[in-house]
């Protein structure tokens, strides 16, 4: 069984190639996947790997950017690895919104624990926003929650504009990062009831039972586990081959569904050229599992 450990810190990061080299290099030399990213701004993360070896690169990133603890951290378990290999990346920022903001201006006073914020959704006055991309959103979301149906983060500012500033306003995200940003950035807009889901969905999910959950539908994740469930255990979504979107069963009872090929969301886009193509790769696949051994193209990890 394996970790899988998300996190972010907004910490004032130095040495970005530097840190991004020596990152890179531990990940590796400890058998640890996943992803850090890593700005100016701080830290963003998910990896996985055996307990001691997550529990000793946690360790290394709190002495590597001087910091005790995490913004916000979540911890799940896997039966198989969810990431292809580690990764190190340098961006501008953590969470791409042109704001750059720093530890200091997070009010912990707007992060609320699962059992306030079911008070707080059930609120009919309560503007529940969804603040994931659309397809994240129709895999599973809180009741009554809306969706900006904004594919790039950077122009979610423009939605956020239209809000009234009277209403309170409650966001939630996977991990709760992105809201992090949101929040900084309606209160510099003149909002002051704002409130966003301490560590995310998938601490919601852990934490709070199936009975007294307003959550519906499952949560997407971004690695090889596709969604999980309450107690963050493996959902039932898998990955489109042709489009690389989640896909449910119900979808997988489509007549438009071909495994590794396409799925409702792209049989009408794909051209024949690209179907002939996916369905030669799948080939490929299906001759590599009878002979007992793993194609590189293999997208199934459950």
């Amino acid at each position: 069984m394996l970790k899988v450990f998300g996190f972010y810190k907004f910490v004032k990061v130095k040495s970005l190639k530097k840190n991004k080299n020596f990152l890179q290099k531990f990940l590796i030399f400890n058998h640890i996947k996943g992803t850090i990213i890593i700005a100016k701004e701080g830290l963003n993360g998910t990896i996985s790997g055996n307990i001691k070896d997550i529990d000793k690169t946690i360790k290394k990133l709190k002495s590597l950017f001087s910091f005790k603890k995490f913004d916000s951290n979540n911890e799940s378990k896997s039966k198989f690895q969810p990431f292809h290999k580690p990764k190190v990346k340098i961006k501008k920022e953590i969470v791409p919104m042109n704001l750059s903001i720093n530890s200091k201006e997070r009010d912990m006073k707007t992060h609320l624990n699962p059992k306030d914020w079911n008070k707080l959704i059930k609120n009919k006055d309560t503007h529940i926003i969804d603040t994931r991309k659309p397809f994240e959103y129709k895999v599973g979301t809180f009741k009554r929650s809306v969706n900006p149906n904004v594919t790039n983060f950077r122009d979610f500012p423009k939605y956020l504009n239209n809000l009234k500033k009277d209403i309170p306003v409650a966001m939630f995200c996977t991990g709760g990062i992105r809201c992090e940003k949101t929040s900084v950035y309606l209160k510099k807009k003149g909002f002051k009831n704002i409130y966003q889901l301490n560590g995310g969905i998938l601490s919601y999910l852990k934490k709070i039972k199936k009975k007294d959950s307003l959550w519906k539908g499952e949560c997407f994740v971004f690695d090889n586990r596709i969604s999980l469930k309450h107690e963050l255990k493996l959902g039932s979504y898998s990955i489109c081959s042709g489009c690389r979107m989640p896909i449910s069963s119900k979808d997988k009872r489509s007549n438009k569904y071909e495994e590794g090929v396409s799925c409702p969301n792209c049989h009408d886009k794909l051209t024949e050229t690209q179907k002939s193509r996916f369905r030669m790769r799948q080939s490929q696949i299906y001759k590599a599992k009878q002979s007992g051994k793993k194609h590189i193209f293999q997208k199934e990890f459950k």
